[in-house]
């Protein structure tokens, strides 16, 4: 194979330089004072903070531990979150776009420390991170967003070049954050979990909260988890409790190569302003040789273009600015938008006050899951914590939310119809080796030809609305354009929000 060629199929590096241990499936109902469900970033942080408070913790994941977005991640620890604290300003005041800030901060500051405390080998290396324009139109929005950085006290210069070969007409580079390898640092996290008397369960599926006399998770094997508090940090929230968040979340999808460069990457984090966007950063692998983390091309989940061309636009770059030697990973992200891009962290509803969520960090997971995990603890402790209006899922709207609002139900509302209308002019029988397609069985469905040459065929009405599913040639799944969920080859989900999978159809 051209060690300039992609690899056929998606691999995370993370995933795949480390080796995760292996826990049970939950086979018994069991009490325990809280039941977290999603073992990512925000899941784990949160188990462990509760767990050295004396807090007996069951953590539960529907999948494996860490096979989510946390392995999918470029692992940015930082404050600088694209062009942010300019539209924070003006739309939800100074105040809480400084509190934004310093709960960012504060998250980078407990990673350094956890890292120190349990002396964990995971790459944690301090780097500068830098927005950059290769364009003149967007020079400005560069200036609006130093200028927010110097009302808010944040660190940062403006500069008109990088230390990377792309044409940048203006960059705002925030100094002192860092990167690191996620899933090193979160297997020692839960280890020490473990360790603090946390119990972790894989392959367990939760379904549904009730909420009687006291809260359980109940999973699909009807088995209970019977608590003081729920959280769900599982991207949707498995359960919704009338808080409409499947209104109230977008999934957007973007991409990343691994790649072995020709020339030297000189350090640094990096985050064009442009569109389509472009981030580097880079990694060591165990060999010694470093890793460049190209990604960007961000569109809404089901929606737009073939996705492996996405793909391909990285390569196209990679080759343009340090030339590629070989590229031995590819792999894509799911992440979820808020209307106002501030995550949902705290109770469920106004109402709810013993079921909480973490979601909607839009692509910068490792320091707002942290964030996440720091309030969220402060919740269950009934502590005071100065993040926890900023962040309320309860919050009130601002102007431009509810724009955001209108406009993306709207775009759902489309896609629904569309779906039901499409002319259709593939056939099963037309698909070749390593092929999917929409295809006419009479009736709209969807059909993949595996390399083996076996037929899968599914349904293609998704499962949670209604909508139709569609093809990621990309990733080889059915992707939803309405709300996000994702679907195997063979309909299994692998991103909610559905709970149930696609009909298989025999042929």
């Amino acid at each position: 194979m051209d060690n300039k060629a992609m690899p056929q199929f998606p691999d995370s590096y993370w995933r795949e330089s480390v080796r995760l241990p292996a826990f049970p499936k939950l086979s018994e109902d069991i009490t325990v004072d809280v039941a977290i469900v999603g073992a990512g970033i925000s899941g784990i942080t949160t188990a462990y903070l509760l767990a050295k408070e004396g807090v007996k913790v069951a953590l539960i994941d529907a999948g494996l531990i860490l096979n989510g977005t946390t392995a999918s991640t470029t692992a940015k620890i930082t404050a600088q979150h694209d062009i942010i604290y300019d539209q924070f300003i003006h739309q939800l005041g100074e105040e809480k776009a400084r509190l934004y800030y310093e709960a960012n901060k504060d998250a980078l500051r407990f990673i350094r420390k956890a890292v120190q405390e349990h002396s964990i080998e995971c790459q944690l290396t301090k780097e500068n991170a830098y927005l950059y324009t290769s364009s003149d139109s967007a020079i400005e929005k560069l200036e609006k967003e130093f200028a927010a950085y110097k009302q808010l006290g944040i660190p940062g210069e403006f500069l008109d070049s990088l230390p990377i070969p792309v044409p940048a007409k203006a960059a705002v580079v925030m100094k002192d954050q860092a990167q690191f390898h996620p899933l090193q640092y979160l297997t020692a996290l839960m280890h020490a979990f473990i360790d603090a008397g946390g119990s972790i369960y894989e392959n367990t599926i939760a379904v549904e909260a009730d909420l009687g006399s006291k809260p359980k998770v109940i999973t699909r094997d009807g088995h209970k988890i019977t608590c003081q508090h729920v959280i769900a940090c599982s991207h949707f929230p498995f359960c919704d409790l009338h808080g409409f968040y499947f209104a109230r979340l977008y999934a957007y999808r973007s991409y990343v190569l691994g790649v072995k460069t020709e020339k030297e990457f000189p350090g640094g984090m990096y985050l064009s302003v442009d569109q389509p966007s472009r981030s580097l950063r880079y990694t060591t692998m165990g060999n010694g040789d470093r890793l460049v983390l190209f990604g960007g091309e961000n569109h809404k989940t089901g929606q737009g273009i073939p996705t492996i061309n996405h793909y391909e636009a990285l390569q196209d770059f990679a080759a343009g600015t340090f030339g590629i030697k070989e590229i031995p990973y590819r792999w894509s992200a799911q992440d979820l938008v808020t209307p106002d891009n501030v995550p949902y962290i705290g109770p469920i509803t106004s109402s709810e006050e013993n079921i909480l969520v973490a979601t909607g960090y839009r692509k910068w997971g490792m320091t707002n899951g942290t964030a996440a995990a720091l309030l969220l603890r402060d919740l269950v402790l009934e502590r005071d914590n100065p993040y926890r209006e900023l962040y309320a899922p309860s919050r009130s709207s601002t102007g431009q939310s509810i724009k955001t609002l209108i406009v993306e139900n709207a775009d759902v509302a489309k896609h629904l119809v569309e779906g039901k209308v499409e002319l259709i002019q593939m056939r099963p029988e037309t698909l070749v080796n390593d092929e999917g397609a929409v295809v006419d069985i009479g009736r709209r469905a969807g059909a993949y030809r595996d390399e083996q040459g076996t037929l899968h065929m599914v349904e293609t009405t998704c499962t949670h609305m209604g909508c139709e599913v569609e093809w990621n040639s990309g990733d080889r799944t059915w992707d939803c354009p309405c709300h996000g969920s994702r679907f195997s080859i063979t309909g299994e989900v692998i991103e909610g929000p559905a709970e149930r999978p696609l009909e298989k159809i025999e042929e």
